[in-house]
């Protein structure tokens, strides 16, 4: 049935083929319509079907330039006759069917119908982050999308490919992602922030060669120097215990706090976090207390036996969005001492359960 329904579409006058596209609301979707190269110098435009007529969204003869008109984009590549449409702000109520097609003065047009189907997305607010730390950003999409997701800024763009592995984050430079298929969520990490950083970043994800769907998140960094630290060195004897202590900007009062570790391509692992305040909340080895009047999180964290490590204290915003504000770095002093010590334990306690097995046998 799908093979003669689409047949019987490309018979139709005009009709060069038939795309269905999925975007999400409150982000966009980019279109790629093909034409016959001996029409590059026809105005090329994308419609929306209405009952008995298709009302024009954006028209134009520009080429080899973007072209905008109120939420609509669109490029007239005439050297590989084809010609690129972008809608953002999408809503649900933008569902439906489209035209994307050349004009044509002395005979019908030829377009190509667009099957628009915009679901319920995911819509980002602006994502604070402070000067010298960093920020994770997520994004929660409906459908599986295996294909390379795509960070752009100022024009400039890095393709950060899907990995295999759930747990896996790819980087480029101070930016990473991660997929996490399962949950349908993708987390952007961007690193060693500066102000510089502030601004409007779109995420694309090619779907197919007909389109790609984008959203957009705006990222403000400001300089937390007048109430935080940036960074804090602290020793700590191994197999004991550290004191943390963190400050906030008062705007964060009410958000979730975190301490959490970085350990190589973990951005962030052992976690602990807090949610209410003047109460203590413990995991693992961290246990954390966060006042809100003083806007102050204190933390300890307890059988440190690394010779160094790499903590983070932050706020996690009510979307989820993590800002890192404080980097604390311990010094673990006395760990080869302390590692001898428990390696010579643990090969007393194993020839000691060797022996004894050995007599049980013989006996």
């Amino acid at each position: 049935m799908k093979i003669i329904w689409t047949f019987s579409l490309l018979m139709i006058p005009g009709v060069l083929s038939s795309i269905s596209v999925t975007g999400y609301s409150g982000g966009g979707v980019i279109i790629t319509c093909r034409y016959e190269g001996k029409y590059t110098a026809n105005e090329k435009y994308f419609c929306k079907e209405e009952t008995l007529t298709c009302s024009d969204l954006i028209k134009t003869g520009i080429k080899n330039q973007w072209f905008k008109s109120g939420g609509f984009s669109l490029y007239d590549n005439t050297s590989t006759a084809v010609f690129t449409v972008i809608l953002k702000d999408l809503s649900e109520q933008d569902s439906g069917m489209y035209k994307c097609g050349v004009d044509k003065s002395k005979s019908p047009d030829s377009y190509t119908k667009v099957n628009l189907n915009v679901v319920t997305g995911q819509k980002i607010s602006a994502v604070r982050g402070y000067s010298g730390g960093n920020v994770i950003i997520n994004y929660k999409y409906e459908k599986q999308h295996k294909n390379p997701w795509k960070v752009c800024r100022n024009g400039g763009c890095f393709t950060l490919i899907n990995t295999s592995r759930a747990a896996e984050w790819t980087h480029d430079g101070r930016f990473s992602v991660h997929n996490d298929k399962s949950a349908h969520l993708l987390h952007v990490f961007i690193r060693e922030l500066n102000v510089n950083d502030s601004g409007k970043f779109n995420v694309i994800v090619k779907v197919s060669e007909n389109y790609s769907f984008f959203f957009i998140f705006n990222l403000n960094i400001r300089d937390a120097a007048d109430c935080c630290e940036k960074s804090i060195s602290l020793s700590a004897a191994a197999g004991g215990s550290v004191n943390i202590s963190c400050r906030y900007p008062q705007s964060h009062s009410a958000d979730v706090k975190f301490v959490c570790r970085r350990s190589g391509s973990d951005l962030c692992a052992e976690e602990t976090s807090v949610k209410e305040s003047r109460r203590w909340s413990a995991e693992g080895q961290m246990q954390l207390y966060d006042d809100r009047e003083q806007q102050l999180l204190t933390g300890i964290i307890s059988h440190v036996t690394q010779h160094s490590a790499e903590y983070w204290c932050g706020v996690q915003s009510d979307q989820g969005h993590k800002s890192f504000i404080t980097q604390v770095l311990i010094n673990v002093t006395g760990t080869d001492d302390f590692l001898t010590h428990i390696n010579r334990s643990n090969s007393k306690s194993q020839l000691g359960s060797i022996q004894q097995i050995t007599v049980f046998c013989v006996d």
